[in-house]
C-alpha cells in the first residue's frame, strides 16, 4: 500500500496520520511537498502519527529531518507519535530520535505542545 495522509486539526496542533509505506523518490514523493505546502501555510506545531506506518525510507526520513528544522528555526515544533519497533529502530539509526521529541499517547504528545503551566479548560 502506498501512502496516505490525513490531516486533522487539535488546539493548534496539526495531526497528520501517515497510513502505509512512507517511500519517496522523484516520481513518488508525497511526504515532502505535503509537509511543505503545511508550513508555507503558517503550521508551527506538527505531529506525525506514524502508528499505521509499515516502511519508511531515507527520502522520507531526510523531508521530516528537513521540516523539524525549519520549524525549529520558527520557532515552531514538529513531533512523532507511536513509531512501530520497526520503525523506531530505523529513526533510531539515523540518530532522528535523538532530536526529535517522541511520544506513545496522542494526548501526552499534544499536551507537550503547550506551554508550561497551561492548562486545558474542560
Amino acid at each position: 500500500m502506498g501512502l496516505q495522509i490525513s490531516t486533522r486539526e487539535s488546539d493548534g496542533i496539526t495531526i497528520l496520520d501517515l497510513t502505509g509505506r512512507v517511500m519517496a523518490g522523484p516520481d513518488s514523493d508525497l511526504l515532502s511537498p505535503h509537509l511543505q505546502e503545511l508550513v508555507n501555510k503558517g503550521a508551527t506545531k506538527l505531529l506525525l502519527n506514524l502508528t499505521a506506518v509499515t516502511q519508511i525510507d531515507s527520502w522520507s526520513i531526510n523531508a521530516i529531518a528537513k521540516t523539524y528544522g525549519s520549524l525549529s528555526r520558527q520557532g515552531g515544533s514538529l513531533k512523532i507519535l507511536c513509531p512501530s519497533s520497526r520503525i523506531r529502530a530505523v529513526l533510531r539509526v539515523v540518530h532522528l530520535l535523538d532530536l526529535i521529541p517522541t511520544f506513545e499517547d496522542e494526548a501526552e504528545a499534544l499536551a507537550s505542545f503547550r506551554p508550561l503551566g497551561y492548562s486545558v479548560k474542560p
